[in-house]
């Protein structure tokens, strides 16, 4: 990198303030904005919820003057580069829902200066940045778009990854211009080690959907695949180790009760809307998406059969989080499944000491206090044995 710059980032969640804290480390001003007025005093006293954060090192980026965080808009205009980083989820009628992009660009904009390069991290649609982003800066700002700079990077956050990190994971980089991309690899390159510039702002933006999709897909094939080995009476992850023992042509993908979390059940949504607009298929993704919701269901009906009925039976579900060993229940399906055996006349109570509180609702202790065990999200801390005799169903394969 050329020197330090002035950096904001907008939006401090799961991408965002990691990447804040990666700008500060190598000698940018970085001001960390966020709506959420609680989460800036939490930051400004160096407290986080924000998984895989470390809050020393937090605490030793505001005591060296690199960072600070902010719920305003104004430093803005102070800044040589602004990267947005806000949440692109479904809405209620699993739709791409731009709002929080689309309000966080009007504010950007309202505050953008000449020369200033606006980095989109967020997921979305290809043409998004082009077509949507652009003309919303502009319109803002009162400058024409070749007085500032747009790129797109799509983030490639994994929470609890300890191999892969911001430093070490690929990163694509596309900008509406050559000045524009290239201005962006500089930034990114004084932290991260491989950098990826694309074709065009839409390669990028397809890219990260591709990513996403793909593993959309072959995580519901192999959900659909347990279901055919419980009935053969194998184990599915039996069969998949047995696969992987190939050397090429395969990549083991493993059971759950189905995906969750901001990306992979988000992604391929936002990639079959774009084909639908052009009259593309997406056949694969319309199928995956239907396993997946109805992964849930399917062990409801394993309950169910295990018990011989549900009505008045105490369940404990057990992990209710979308991955083992992060707190986040973004698009968690245990949400589904807990649902589904309460409607049976279930009397379902949940254990996960990350999320400790949820949907008003509170995580009980493991015990053998119960008729069934449902093991949806497997932490690392869980102690099974303190279940007893407790018959278990685990959604992720055989036990």
């Amino acid at each position: 990198m050329d020197s330090s710059r002035a950096c904001s980032v907008v939006g401090l969640g799961y991408v965002g303030l990691p990447l804040a804290l990666e700008l500060s480390k190598v000698g940018n001003k970085v001001t960390a904005i966020d709506i959420s007025l609680d989460k800036i005093k939490n930051l400004q006293s160096g407290k986080t919820n924000v998984e895989g954060i470390d809050e020393d090192d937090l605490r030793v980026a505001i005591s060296s003057g690199n960072f600070s965080a902010t719920n305003t808009f104004s430093k803005i205009q102070e800044s040589q580069v602004v990267f947005v980083c806000v949440p692109t989820p479904l809405g209620l009628n699993r739709t791409p829902d731009l709002t929080l992009l689309i309000n966080a660009c009007e504010l950007v904009s309202n505050n953008l200066s000449r020369d200033t390069l606006v980095i989109i991290e967020s997921t979305v649609g290809p043409g998004t940045t082009r077509n949507v982003v652009l003309p919303i800066l502009e319109k803002g700002s009162g400058l024409n778009r070749g007085d500032f700079k747009v790129a797109f990077s799509p983030e490639r956050i994994d929470p609890a990854n300890k191999k892969w990190r911001i430093n070490n994971t690929p990163k694509l980089v596309a900008g509406y211009t050559p000045e524009a991309a290239d201005f962006a690899m500089r930034i990114y390159s004084s932290f991260i080690s491989e950098i990826h510039i694309c074709n065009s702002l839409e390669v990028a933006e397809t890219a990260k959907l591709l990513e996403n999709s793909f593993r959309f897909i072959n995580i519901s094939f192999i959900n659909e695949l347990l279901i055919f080995c419980e009935k053969l009476g194998i184990d599915v992850n039996d069969v998949i180790n047995a696969a992987a023992t190939k050397p090429y042509g395969f990549m083991p993908f493993y059971p759950s009760i189905g995906v969750g979390g901001h990306c992979i059940p988000v992604d391929p949504i936002y990639l079959a809307n774009a084909a639908k607009a052009v009259g593309a298929p997406s056949r694969f993704i319309e199928l995956a998406d239907q396993i997946n919701q109805e992964m849930p269901g399917y062990f409801v009906g394993r309950a169910e059969e295990k018990l011989g009925g549900l009505k008045n039976k105490r369940v404990l579900v057990v992990g209710v989080s979308y991955k083992p060993n992060v707190a986040d229940v973004r698009e968690s399906p245990v949400e589904a499944l807990i649902t589904g055996l309460k409607r049976k006349g279930a009397q379902v109570s949940w254990h996960d000491d990350l999320v400790k509180e949820w949907n008003g609702e509170k995580s009980v202790t493991i015990s053998s206090d119960f008729d069934l065990a449902i093991i949806a999200t497997p932490h690392d801390y869980i102690d099974l044995t303190k279940l007893g005799n407790v018959p278990i169903l685990n959604t992720r394969g055989s036990i």
